[in-house]
């Protein structure tokens, strides 16, 4: 991910903060080369950008906005320091402030580099066909995902469960997630850039784990060894 856009999620959907590096126009590009780069994610997205102290026109968001609905991304909200661009959203209807109940930061707390790396959502029920799950981090199902209900997810996927659906894990790109399930089974797998299909089942269903290796996902033993 470039250094000029940070991804979270918020229970509204998607919060994406943009550095003051760059000038807009090479920002925006970039946050719209990131998009498209992650398509599947993004798509459906509600969006709430935070600009800091940019001083933008309305102009500058309309065109940002348009160019996000052509990409069927939903821009919101905008969350800047600068009363030129709060004037500006509030011009084109969009809103400047998170809902109260939305962490907006995170509370400082020692963590392990792993553990930091992404937040999770935890689903305890059944994904049933024509549901879809959608997450910047981690996903975690407690139940099974049926054919015809999607997982999508930044981080890794982990399934307490039969995974029948469709999951795309890695996302945004990251090559090093994993896609776990105590039976193994999606209709269509990805990871990061990589897709594939389950084989005919032979014997008995075990936990299993996908990831990338020499360049194609492979499936192996899920165990606490690994």
């Amino acid at each position: 991910m470039s250094d000029l856009i940070t991804i979270k999620g918020i229970r509204e959907g998607l919060l994406v903060t943009l550095s003051e590096g760059e000038n807009w126009t090479a920002t925006s590009r970039t946050l719209l080369d990131r998009i498209d780069q992650a398509s599947d994610f993004f798509t459906g997205a509600k969006l709430a950008l935070g600009v800091g102290p940019r001083a933008l026109s309305a102009a500058d968001l309309g065109r940002l906005r348009d160019a996000l609905s052509e990409r069927k991304v939903n821009l919101w909200a905008v969350l800047s320091d600068s009363p030129t661009t709060v004037n500006a959203a509030q011009a084109l209807g969009l809103i400047i402030h998170l809902p109260a109940s939305t962490p907006q930061t995170r509370p400082d707390r020692e963590v392990d580099p792993e553990e930091a790396r992404e937040e999770a959502v935890l689903v305890r029920r059944t994904l049933r066909s024509g549901r879809s799950v959608r997450h910047t981090g981690h996903v975690i199902v407690i139940g099974d995902v049926n054919p015809g209900a999607e997982i999508v997810a930044g981080g890794d996927v982990v399934v307490w469960g039969r995974l029948r659906g469709v999951v795309h894990a890695g996302a945004g790109g990251d090559a090093e997630a994993v896609v776990c399930a105590l039976d193994l089974s999606p209709t269509q797998l990805r990871i990061a850039n990589h897709i594939a299909t389950s084989p005919a089942r032979k014997g008995e269903p075990k936990p299993e784990m996908a990831r990338i290796r020499d360049g194609q996902i492979v499936a192996e033993r899920w165990s606490a060894k690994k």
